[in-house]
Parts: C-alpha cells; sequence; structure tokens
C-alpha cells in the first residue's frame, strides 16, 4: 500500500507522517471520528485519491486521503468497539461471564477510565437493550467494588478509573474520608466504610488513629455544618465502641457539648440527621441539657417524623418518663396541636406505646390534624391513607366512646373537607359498624339532635365568612351536582340493584344535614372583631397567661370565638373546656384546668390582654 501512495506524495497531496497513518486504515479496519463516530473501512479508490467509509449513520462516506489520515483514528481489532462490530454476540457471552473483566477491558481501551454513560455506548444496543444493560451495569458494579482495581465515583456523570494495583474497598472509602473536605462527603464515605469496619481496622491504634481524624474533622465543621458534625461523632463513637481502649476522654469532643453550644437548633439537627442516628444524638441531651432536657426533647414532637417519635419515646421510658411522655401527649391531643406524622406514630405503635390514648379525642385530634395540613403546605396524605389501610383503627378508637362522642364523631367527618365523597362513606361506613344505633344520623331517616335553636355562637368576622362561603358552597355546587347524580343514576334502570342510585341519595341525605346544620349554626351566630374586650377579667377576645401552681413553664392562651380555634397559636373557643375554665376569671386567681380525663392542673393567671392579632383570623382556615 504504501508504494501506491509514493505518487501522492511525491505529488505533494500528501505527507510521509499521512502515509503512515493511512497504512492502518485499509479496508475492513475499523476507525472512529470525533463527529460521525465509529465506523469501518468500505474501500479504497486511488484513482481519485479518496477513502469510503461506513459510519453507523453515514454509510458509504468517501474523505480525502489527507483528510482522512488528519480525522481518522485507527481501532484495533481487540478493542472493544471493533470486537462489538466482529461478533456481538461474543462480547456479550463475555459480559454474562466476566462483568469485572468485560469492563476492565472497557477501560483499557479508553485510556484507564470511563463514566457509566461512555460505557453504555460501548454495549448498547449491539450488546444489550438499555434495560438489559442497566439491570447488567447494577449488578456489575457491586463487583467491582469488591475486585479493588477499580475507583467507583460518588457522582454519577463522574468516570470509574481502573487502578494498577488493588486497593482494599474499605481502605478506599477511609481514604476518600481523608481527602474530602465537605463535611457531607467525609460522612457518606465514613458511612459506607461502617459497614466493613472489621475488614479495615486489624489494631487498636489504627482504630484510633481513625477516631481522631473523624473528631477533628468534625470540629473543623462544627460552626458551619453542625448537624453532619454530630453525625461525626456519632461514627467516632461507633469506632470507639470497638475496644475498651478507645473511649473517649473527658476533653474530647462529645455529641453533648455540640448540643449544648447550640441549644436553639435542635430542630434543625434533627432536621437533617437520617433516622438511623436518632437514637445516639437524643441519648445524649440529658447530658447536654441536665436541668430541662425532657421538655427539650418534647417540643421534637410537634414537628417530628415517626420514626423520631418513636425513637423520643424509647428515650423517656429509658430513663422511667414514660408517664412524662404520655401526659405530654395527651396535651397535644386535647389542644389539637399533635403533627399529623406524630399521630401517624401512635396510630401504628398504639398497642406497644401507648394504648390508654387510643379514644375518641385522639380520633378527633387525627381529624383537626389532617384538615390543618390540607390547608397548609403540608402535601403529606400518609396519616389519612393509613386511617384506611389499618382495619381495626376505627373500631380501636370509638369501639368505647360515649352514644354523644360517636355522635360527634360523625358530625366530623361529614363535615370536614379532608375526605374525598368515596372514602368519607367509607370511613363512615366504618364507625357505624361499632355504633349501628347512630345510622339515622347518617341516612337522615330521622331528625339528629342539633345545636339549641336561640342559643347564641360569637364568632369572628373571618370564621363567619368562611362559613357562609362553605353553605355556599354547598348550595351552589354540590346540592345541584348530586341531583344531576341522581338523574344520572335513575337512567340506569330497576332503583333495587341500582348502587349508584343509592350512593347518590345517601349523599343528598348528607348535603341536606349539612346544609341544615350550617344553616342553623350561622343563624344562631352573631359576629365580632372583639373590640373594646373586657380585660379586668378573662373575657372572649382577651390573652390569658398562666404559670402552673407548682411552678413551671408560663402558658398563654387566647379564648377567641366558637369556630376560632387553633392549637398550635394557642387559640382556643370559648366553648372549648380551657375556655369554659377560664371565663370571668380574673389576674391573679388560682384555677383548675383540665389535663386529661382524670386529672386537673393548679394554674395561676398572672396576666389579661386584649386580642390584637385580628389580621391573622383572616388568613386561617377553619
Amino acid at each position: 500500500m504504501s508504494e501506491d501512495l509514493n505518487p501522492y506524495i511525491e505529488a505533494g497531496k500528501i505527507t510521509a507522517a499521512h502515509a503512515e497513518a493511512l497504512q492502518k486504515l485499509t479496508p475492513g479496519a475499523f476507525v472512529t471520528h470525533r463527529s460521525w463516530g465509529f465506523g469501518k473501512i468500505a474501500a479504497w479508490e486511488l484513482i481519485t485519491g479518496q477513502i469510503t467509509i461506513d459510519f453507523g449513520s453515514k454509510k458509504g462516506h468517501p474523505m480525502q486521503l489527507q483528510y482522512a489520515a488528519d480525522t481518522l483514528t485507527f481501532i484495533p481489532g481487540e478493542h472493544i468497539l471493533a470486537r462489538t462490530a466482529n461478533d456481538a454476540a461474543a462480547v456479550k457471552e463475555h459480559a454474562l461471564s466476566d462483568p469485572v473483566g468485560l469492563i476492565r477491558s472497557i477501560l483499557a481501551d479508553h485510556a484507564g477510565k470511563a463514566t457509566a454513560d461512555e460505557i453504555a455506548a460501548t454495549l448498547v444496543p449491539a450488546v444489550f437493550d438499555a434495560a438489559g444493560f442497566k439491570k447488567w451495569f447494577d449488578s456489575a458494579k457491586k463487583k467491582l467494588k469488591t475486585d479493588g482495581h477499580f475507583l467507583i465515583p460518588a457522582k454519577k456523570g463522574d468516570p470509574i478509573v481502573l487502578q494498577e494495583t488493588a486497593q482494599n474497598p474499605h481502605e478506599r472509602l477511609i481514604s476518600q474520608f481523608r481527602e474530602a473536605r465537605h463535611p457531607k462527603e467525609q460522612v457518606s464515605a465514613l458511612d459506607t466504610a461502617m459497614k466493613s469496619l472489621n475488614d479495615f481496622a486489624k489494631e487498636v491504634d489504627e482504630l484510633r488513629s481513625l477516631a481522631a481524624e473523624v473528631e477533628e474533622a468534625a470540629k473543623r465543621g462544627g460552626k458551619v455544618h453542625l448537624a453532619k458534625a454530630i453525625e461525626l461523632l456519632v461514627i467516632r463513637d461507633e469506632i470507639c465502641s470497638r475496644h475498651d481502649a478507645l473511649k473517649p476522654g473527658p476533653e474530647a469532643a462529645s455529641i453533648a457539648s455540640f448540643l449544648a453550644g447550640s441549644p436553639s437548633k435542635l430542630g434543625e439537627i434533627f432536621g437533617e440527621i437520617p433516622a438511623a442516628k436518632y437514637s445516639k444524638v437524643l441519648e445524649a441531651l440529658p447530658e447536654a441539657f441536665p436541668s430541662d432536657w425532657e421538655d427539650r426533647a418534647l417540643k421534637l414532637l410537634r414537628t417530628s417524623e415517626p420514626r423520631l417519635s418513636g425513637e423520643t419515646f424509647k428515650l423517656f421510658s429509658s430513663h422511667d418518663k414514660r408517664e412524662a411522655f404520655a401526659d405530654h401527649t395527651r396535651k397535644l391531643i386535647r389542644e389539637r396541636s399533635a403533627s399529623s406524622d406524630f399521630l401517624l406514630w401512635l396510630c401504628k405503635e398504639r398497642a406497644k406505646t401507648l394504648p390508654e390514648l387510643v379514644d375518641e379525642e385522639l380520633f378527633a385530634a387525627i381529624l383537626a390534624a389532617m384538615e390543618t395540613d390540607l390547608h397548609s403546605d403540608i402535601k403529606s396524605k400518609r396519616l389519612e391513607e393509613y386511617l384506611f389501610e389499618d382495619k381495626e383503627l376505627v373500631a380501636d378508637l370509638l369501639g368505647k366512646a360515649e352514644r354523644d362522642s360517636a355522635r360527634q364523631a360523625i358530625r366530623k367527618v361529614m363535615l370536614s373537607p379532608v375526605f374525598a365523597d368515596l372514602n368519607r362513606r367509607s370511613l363512615l361506613a366504618r364507625i357505624l359498624k361499632v355504633h349501628p344505633e347512630l345510622e339515622s344520623l347518617v341516612t337522615g331517616d330521622h331528625d339528629a339532635p342539633t345545636e339549641k335553636k336561640g342559643e347564641s355562637l360569637v364568632v369572628s368576622w373571618a370564621s363567619l365568612q368562611r362559613r357562609k362561603e362553605e353553605l355556599e358552597h354547598i348550595e351552589k355546587v354540590l346540592i345541584p351536582q348530586n341531583i344531576r347524580d341522581i338523574a344520572t343514576a335513575r337512567s340506569y334502570g330497576d332503583l333495587r340493584e341500582n348502587f349508584e342510585f343509592k350512593s347518590a341519595k345517601e349523599q343528598q341525605a348528607v348535603l341536606n344535614r349539612q346544609k341544615g346544620e350550617l344553616e342553623l349554626m350561622l343563624g344562631n351566630a352573631r359576629g365580632t372583631n372583639f373590640e373594646n374586650t373586657d380585660t379586668t377579667q378573662v373575657s372572649i377576645g382577651t390573652v390569658v397567661t398562666l404559670e402552673p401552681a407548682s411552678g413551671g413553664a408560663s402558658e398563654t392562651y387566647s379564648i377567641l370565638g366558637a369556630w376560632d380555634s387553633v392549637p398550635e397559636k394557642g387559640w382556643v373557643s370559648y366553648l372549648a373546656g380551657i375556655g369554659k375554665a377560664l371565663l370571668g376569671k380574673k389576674s391573679g386567681d388560682t384555677i383548675e384546668l383540665p389535663a386529661d380525663g382524670k386529672e386537673m392542673r393548679a394554674m395561676k393567671i398572672t396576666s389579661i390582654a386584649p386580642f390584637s392579632d385580628i389580621d391573622a383570623l383572616g388568613k386561617v382556615s377553619a
């Protein structure tokens, strides 16, 4: 071939270097081009001074000799691209029998490193389809991690690197920890490394050195990345637990000292650390806050997710403080300030934790929490889903309820905006299963007890407007739609076997009852903006501050209208138990406030002030 190129060299059309490159580009040879990718030399046309190449998307493409020598890269026959083109079946057999060996070969052909996308490009679609490659590659990566010759990146887009010398995977993770500068990356490397700590540390000195490095990293990152620094200390303590000689000394940094240094950030810390580390951090609370750790731990329950609630309960139980936890839970339930996640935990673990609190009050708190979530930015429906998934929950909650309490529960379900119609009917059916005597309340066959006519209700203008809008929605949207549903269902014929007709008629009874109740409530309501409130005594529209007679943290309640209860803000209806107990009392009076069904608390009124946050009433959904 070189002799055939001599005339072109002598004519100055190509150089000797071009000719040397063209020696490899014989028909049948494989090449790559930066724009057109992988291809195969199809033919030489020396008369015209051209080479013809078959690219994947460009068959029979001609190139001038000089341009071909400058832009084409020769691919030897043992290269993965050439192997795949020549015998894809053999490559697939190699991939299945020796995935580590094939990836080693691919990386070698890519100068020692390649991303997952680059590896995929060599095997898809000739060897695997996209789904098949993903399944194969996910399995192969696990084998690469144990081989020791491959550096697996933490980031998806980074390349896998082939190493000449095998490295223990655990040692590589420790190296990643030492090289990392951000606490998040340090924690990630250590978390993975801790799964195989025995493979790394054979001597106490190795463990001591690693523990010291982890502690130093926590100290460096603590000021800016507090939660991650605490995670590092959790890992340090796990390392030190491997041997008695490694126990941290009194001067060593501790989880407790980090928590004590940032008492206002407990919620933020538990919001960032993973659930698996909750218990270790919670265990440090008594040391960090010896005088008030209980109060600080209980405050976490207002926003905690289920796992944290469970770990907090374990902490209290281990310190013989179960009753304190139960009392606080009663308060959250009574004030309707328990979060949906906390209630979800309580429902799931009710038999193992606080079975004495599973009653109609808890059911009311569940409905209140779901309504709060509906009118806030919280989109989770886990509590609602669990309410329907657990077939025994409603029976446990309402099975022992008195008739009036069960009737009130039914009424709340019927009026709640949380449920879709089908779910509402399902929930009502479960209640009626344990209280069949109340069926008429749902079907509307007989008059059910309602608010007494003429009984005046003091309400805020904002809540009054919301009730009017609710009534208008029923009258102008839901009832007309129900009438259309009945007409449609009737057209299906044979009303005796017509489920759609029966369902629509049941819904008609519910809507008519809701409409009647709202009309009665609105007829009895008297709107107010709580102006010119009498503050010489506790009145509707006052803010009352109380302190436990035996000492302790003060509590503040705003005594507002019948429909203005927002427990998380400390707003209570004057008709609620707390409101009734406070009305008419004066500053300095000591009263008994209900704590639960059996106990009362002695509280002293320290101040009475007018309620001034009128604008906020208009922003809170009923």
